[in-house]
This record gives C-alpha cells, sequence and structure tokens, in this order.
C-alpha cells in the first residue's frame, strides 16, 4: 500500500498557524511581487477567488470580504514543511517528498496495521506538533493514493481527513468519481483529446486502448493506466542530482537598465552554482532568458533567450557569472523594457567526472575559494559573502503583505510576556 500526504492549502495554513484570529476567515497567498494568488483557504475559495487571480484585479472583492492578503513567506514555509515530513518520515522507512506540501510513503509489511488508526495517528501527531492540518490517502498504489487523498480532503466530514481505497469496489467508485481533467499526470490539452474520444473519467482512461496512450502520452501513460488500476507500477523515486538547475526571478518594476539587468543574472548564476556545489556537479551549459512583462499590451514585447557552451564544466560562482553576464549583453536589447530574467544551467556531470581539457579548463584556485564561500555562508546566513558584481540587497522583490519569519529569523520570534 501506498500513502499519501498532503498539507490542507499548507501556506495559508502557515499564515494562520501564527494568527489564530484568521481561522474560519478567508485567507490568500500572493505569488513573488505581490503577482497573483497561488493560495487560498476554503474561506477564500467559497467567496470566488480563484487560482492565479492577479492581485490588482480582486483587490476590490479582497476589500469586501475582508479577506488576510500575505506575500509568499517561502523561508517559513521551507522550514514547517521540514518539520512536517520528519514527522511523517517516522511512519515509514520509505517515503518521497513529492513536493513542498507533499509525501508519499510506502507501507510495505503492514498488512496487519488498521491503516485508518494509522492515518488518523499521522494527522493528529503534525497538527498536534506544527499546528498544520493534512488529508491522508491511502491505497494499493500511487496513483490511487493521489486519488484517496482528494477524496479525503473534499469529504473531511465523512473521512476525518484520511481515506483508504482497499477493495476493487471502492476502486471503480474513486475513478468513476474523478474526472479526467482531474487525474494526476493529465493536463488540459490532453483532458481534450481524452474527452474527444469520450473518455470523460479516471474509470473510462483505465478501459482505454493501450495503443492510443502509448501514441499520445508514451510509456509513462501506460504506467498511469495500469496504476490506476490498482497494479503498483509507479514506485516511489529516490532523490538524485537535477539535471537541471534554474533560478529565475520577475523584478520589482519594469527596466531596460543593462546594469540592473547584469547584476540580476550574475545573482541568478552564482544561486545555479551553489546549487551545483552541494549536489557536488558541474555544468557544461547555461541559458540565459530575458522577457517583457506579458501584461503590458501598451509596451512592445520581447521574448529572447540564449544557450551557451561552456569551454569547461564548472560549479565556480566566478566563472559561471561571467559567463551568464557575457550571455546576457548578446541578447539584450535597449528599446525594450524588461520584467523577468533567469539563468539555467545545464548538461550538468558528477564533479568527479568533469572532462579536462589540455588548453582550457576552470581556474583550479577557485574550488577552494568556492569551499570558503560556502561554509561561510552556511555558518552566518545566506549571502553574507557576495561577488563584486552583485548588489547588497538580496530580495529584489515586492513584498509590502510579507509576516514575519516566525521560526526562521531570531528578531522575529514570539516573545511572551508572563
Amino acid at each position: 500500500m501506498f500513502a499519501l500526504v498532503d498539507c490542507n492549502n499548507f501556506y495559508a495554513s502557515c499564515e494562520r498557524l501564527f494568527r489564530p484570529e484568521l481561522n474560519g476567515k478567508p485567507v490568500v497567498v500572493l505569488s513573488n511581487n505581490d503577482g497573483c494568488v497561488i493560495a487560498r483557504s476554503n474561506e477564500a475559495k467559497a467567496i470566488g477567488i480563484p487560482m492565479g487571480a492577479p492581485a490588482y484585479q480582486y483587490d476590490a472583492l479582497f476589500r469586501k470580504h475582508s479577506v488576510s492578503v500575505f506575500s509568499a513567506n517561502f523561508p517559513l514555509y521551507g522550514d514547517l514543511s521540514n518539520r512536517v515530513m520528519q514527522i511523517l518520515s517516522e511512519y515509514s522507512p520509505e517515503i518521497e517528498i513529492y513536493s513542498i506540501d507533499e509525501l508519499f510513503l510506502k507501507l510495505v509489511g503492514f498488512d496487519f496495521f488498521d491503516l485508518q488508526n494509522y492515518g488518523t495517528s499521522m494527522r493528529e501527531k503534525v497538527f498536534t506538533w506544527t499546528g498544520i492540518p493534512i488529508s491522508v490517502g491511502i491505497a494499493p498504489s500511487k496513483a490511487l493514493s493521489k486519488l484517496a487523498n482528494r477524496i479525503a480532503k473534499k469529504y473531511p466530514e465523512k473521512t476525518a481527513g484520511v481515506y483508504i481505497i482497499d477493495s476493487e469496489e471502492k476502486i471503480i467508485k474513486a475513478l468513476k468519481w474523478l474526472k479526467i481533467e482531474d487525474v494526476w499526470g493529465i493536463g488540459s490539452q490532453l483532458s481534450k483529446k481524452l474527452k474527444a474520444i469520450n473518455v470523460f473519467s479516471a474509470y473510462d482512461f483505465t478501459l482505454t486502448n493501450d495503443a492510443w496512450i502509448k501514441k499520445n502520452m508514451g510509456i509513462v501513460g501506460i504506467r498511469l493506466k495500469r496504476d490506476l488500476q490498482g497494479l503498483p507500477t509507479l514506485d516511489l523515486e529516490s532523490l538524485g542530482a537535477k539535471k537541471n538547475i534554474a533560478t529565475t526571478r520577475t523584478f520589482d518594476r519594469n527596466t531596460n537598465d543593462l546594469n540592473y539587468l547584469e547584476e540580476r543574472v550574475s545573482t541568478f548564476a552564482v544561486a545555479c552554482a551553489e546549487k551545483l556545489r552541494k549536489q557536488q556537479s558541474c555544468c557544461n551549459s547555461l541559458l540565459v532568458f530575458i522577457h517583457t512583462n506579458g501584461h503590458r499590451q501598451d509596451l512592445a514585447q520581447y521574448h529572447q533567450h540564449i544557450l551557451v557552451q561552456l569551454p569547461f564544466p564548472t560549479n565556480s560562482s566566478i566563472e559561471l557569472s561571467q559567463f551568464a553576464t557575457a550571455a546576457l549583453k548578446k541578447i539584450f536589447q535597449a528599446e525594450y523594457q524588461y520584467k523577468k530574467a533567469g539563468v539555467m544551467v545545464q548538461d550538468i556531470t558528477p564533479e568527479y567526472q568533469k572532462q579536462l581539457s589540455v588548453f582550457n579548463n576552470s581556474n583550479e584556485l577557485h574550488a577552494p575559494l568556492m569551499k570558503a564561500f560556502d561554509k561561510i555562508n552556511n555558518i552566518f546566513g545566506q549571502q553574507k559573502i557576495r561577488l563584486g558584481s552583485q548588489d547588497r540587497r538580496i530580495w529584489k522583490m515586492k513584498q509590502e503583505r510579507l509576516s514575519p519569519r516566525y521560526t526562521t529569523k531570531l528578531s522575529d520570534i514570539i516573545i511572551v510576556k508572563v
């Protein structure tokens, strides 16, 4: 059996954790630069605030219903996520952290356990120790556990937040209930194709011809079909080195200042380099892109990227920053106003396998220097040491409604007077 544990309205729940007066009231969390809604409490959903809603368009609705609006506080969310995952990891030796608020557990050898009580124990312990509400779905496969979790979350009064699919009858009933567009791994475009051949539910999908699925979805589609039929095909994925690493940001303003863009791209390259070193890897190519503001149709639009093959594999912040800013200059056009940029490092190989060249290699002095950089930053805080090409200010985002970092910043810790 597999269990899928999902934190309920996670970002909104994190904000409520330290503001209990917001329980039962509408809460939304905005994306970087306070752009659009990325999390909603059930009360916010009930008054018609959709996911992805542009904040400026719904400002009147926020005021009308006294919605509490927060800027995304990712350091706080990340810390609370780690606490939840640590607790849940005690319930099985085999786990897969699927996202910041989701975790799969493989329940092997639990044949004589009361899984309903086991799931209830998870909910009670996580809520008691962290204050974060969760839902638990348990089923014979990963895809079905995802579906069971959806049912647990949809009908909390009937399920008490825990739902188990443990019979053929329950599998069929659940599959017939789930719409095809809501099936894990099937997006809007694919669901349109499936509806065109009269596939409207997850159950219909399990009856679909394998040849059609393989042609339109590949072997991944076949595996999903088997998993939905209750035949465990999708196993837990081990946490390995990333194949691509990207750092992108939307700016707090439109700009055509090349110096500003160079500083941003340099900082993004440094962030990618730090992640490479953390997983003991090097990259052999990098991609730099710049975008104008697609929401400003009154401004000229320009989207461009450039892929650079590096002369040698590297994870040096200095070298990647130099390559990235040089690439930026090749695609920069001064007549446009830019809103977003990013750096992606690709062709990643293990550091110990990097291929050396006869004439051109990474500066060997950079390795001990980067090691010192990382050690100091780990001890004293992120980016205490930076390159000269980076600005002193770390976050350049609009965060007008940012809550305190209650658990990650000493000056924001709650003070209790007795």
